[in-house]
């Protein structure tokens, strides 16, 4: 032994949030994309279902509030 030692970590997950959000991101795309009527009304749809965890848990937190 020449007194290196090499420590390995494993930091992975199963990776089961990664699929819901990912069935969350197509299906909000499909909502908002069939509700656009012009071009910048599908670009704001897309942007918006990148982030639609936010408004699902923004108007969660505003209902519980309420």
């Amino acid at each position: 032994m020449n007194g290196n030692v090499r420590t390995v970590r494993n930091n992975t997950c199963a990776g089961g949030g990664n699929a819901v959000y990912g069935l969350g991101l197509i299906g909000a795309m499909v909502f908002y994309l069939q509700q656009a009527q012009g071009f910048w009304s599908v670009v704001v749809g897309i942007l918006k279902a990148v982030v639609w965890p936010a408004f699902v848990t923004y108007d969660l937190l505003k209902f519980l509030g309420s």
